[in-house]
């Protein structure tokens, strides 16, 4: 045995292993839901310490019931970006389904079962021609949803007048979502508990289902999904119905939530709900993320917005704020995607 010989494996062992930086990026690439679990615990301890107002139990529950709308939203937002996609048009379905199902309960005498019954089949059906044309045609989501936005925004008009319906000339169970309910001294509503049970529900398909595997193999690898035997336009429709059905929720919450059913509801829905998603760690580029994740994005979202008010922050400095949160939050997601598998 040669000299060097003997020493190679006394350099081997003496090679450095993972630096604390790459062990962190190997830790959020693995648990995507960890970076906005921090952000949203400092954002929650910074917020307090500059006012202590933010801690109480009265803004505990105006941030929930705050974010219960655009959390419903990004449910949606969320399944259309694991596959790689992305809806620009979600809050014009969400007034969509919301005006269609509000008119005919108010001009036509319709029960509020069954105008909420409309008000799903109208959001699916609108998220559904999205996804159609995104599978059929073969067209660029961010492409299909920005045309969607304005023909699904003027169809609400158009069918309203332009004009709120208020809650009083609407049946009570289209409105029941803003009754309060207490728990452990927050008051909540019953919409925030609804959007709760649906974050359980679609978070148990997307983890302990085929639906949810074959929705995450679409969008980490497309071709290699296909060529496994997955079909994934099939899968990327029923990525879009099942979010018509979320939007349809986020409309019956904005009803309760508003005291009304209005068009200018939710005018900064599309952009808070994928500005949740990001800050939840799922990827743009799909494949990877979850509800867990978007849950407390759509918190920090609304937390900075509610917090910065507090703090006495001018409203144009709060948008520069969440502007600078989505940036880094993108590219952080960048920088977690350079973990080789």
């Amino acid at each position: 045995m040669t000299q060097v010989d003997t020493l190679q494996p006394r350099a081997s062992r003496a090679e450095p292993g993972p630096s604390p930086v790459r062990r962190l990026q190997h830790l959020l690439h693995a648990h995507p839901a960890v970076s906005p679990f921090i952000i949203l615990v400092l954002t929650a301890v910074i917020f307090t310490a500059v006012n202590p107002a933010f801690g109480r139990s009265t803004t505990v529950s105006l941030l929930l019931q705050q974010t219960a709308i655009v959390a419903a939203l990004a449910i949606g937002q969320t399944l259309i970006v694991l596959t790689a996609g992305i809806d620009l048009s979600v809050g014009a379905v969400a007034i969509l389904a919301a005006m269609v199902s509000a008119t005919l309960a108010v001009d036509h005498g319709l029960s509020g079962g069954v105008a909420l019954l409309i008000a799903v089949v109208c959001a699916v059906g609108a998220s559904g021609i999205n996804g159609l044309l995104v599978t059929r045609l073969t067209l660029p989501p961010f492409i299909v949803t920005l045309g969607t936005l304005g023909v699904f925004t003027a169809i609400a008009l158009l069918v309203s007048g332009a004009q709120s319906v208020s809650a009083r000339d609407l049946p009570s169970l289209m409105s029941w979502t803003g009754n309060r309910v207490s728990l452990g001294g927050i008051d909540l509503t019953t919409g925030v508990l609804l959007v709760l049970v649906a974050y359980v529900v679609v978070a148990f398909a997307l983890n302990q289902t085929a639906w949810g595997r074959h929705v995450y193999a679409v969008g980490g690898d497309a071709e290699a999904a296909r060529l496994s035997g997955i079909r994934t336009n099939r899968v990327i429709l029923s990525v879009y119905l099942v979010a018509g059905v979320t939007y349809a929720l986020a409309a019956w919450v904005l009803i309760g939530r508003a005291g009304a059913a209005t068009p200018n509801g939710i005018a900064d829905g599309n952009l808070d709900s994928i500005t949740a998603v990001v800050i939840g760690g799922t990827s743009l580029f799909g494949g990877r993320g979850g509800l867990v994740g978007t849950l407390m994005g759509a918190l920090i979202v609304q937390s900075f917005t509610l917090g910065l008010a507090l703090a006495g922050v001018d409203a144009q400095f709060r948008l520069l704020a969440v502007g600078l949160l989505v940036i880094i939050a993108v590219s952080v997601d960048r920088w977690i995607r350079e973990v080789k598998a």
